[in-house]
């Protein structure tokens, strides 16, 4: 059997635009266009899911819109949710974890000190935007040296072909594309 498969879900919750507001690159973005440091933020999320397998969902506050109902959908295969009228992302979350805080392993990334304690309260784990941002560059750094010591040992197998052999392989691959 699959090892995988027995190994409970992980949650990440992250409160959009409290990292924004937190993460200097975001910050900066979003005073040239909130909408360019949203989708940055997904990107940068998306990512992360996909080399930890921690399933992510982006909650954004949309309490101020007027006859706002909410919306979720799914990009680049991370869960963007924003909140209806009244409800803030915190509200959200929190009312998240009610339903799945203690069955599921669930983190939140916020800064919110406050929203740190009710996470906490409802059987979740906080990770603040600061250790999110680490944890995330140091992902970036590991990726990049895996992909590094992979070429590494590429091109010390290319290096032990012969000339004639490195010719047709070339031809091969050109022949494919």
């Amino acid at each position: 059997m699959e090892k995988n498969r027995w190994k409970p879900k992980e949650y990440l919750f992250v409160d959009g635009y409290n990292i924004i507001n937190t993460w200097e690159s975001l910050r900066s973005l979003s005073e040239l266009s909130l909408e360019a440091a949203r989708n940055e933020l997904i990107e940068i999320m998306a990512e992360y899911q996909h080399y930890t397998g921690i399933i992510v969902i982006i909650v954004f506050d949309a309490h101020m819109v007027k006859s706002n109902s909410g919306k979720k959908e799914k990009i680049k295969g991370v869960d963007v949710v924003y909140t209806k009228e009244n409800e803030t992302a915190d509200h959200f979350i929190e009312r998240t974890l009610d339903s799945i805080g203690r069955i599921k392993k669930v983190r939140v990334a916020t800064s919110d000190w406050m929203e740190q304690q009710v996470v906490l309260g409802r059987g979740g784990t906080r990770i603040s935007s600061r250790e999110l941002e680490v944890e995330i560059q140091n992902y970036k750094k590991l990726i990049k040296n895996k992909s590094k010591k992979k070429k590494q040992i590429n091109d010390l197998i290319i290096g032990r072909l012969d000339e004639e052999t490195i010719k047709k392989l070339e031809k091969w691959r050109n022949s494919e594309e």
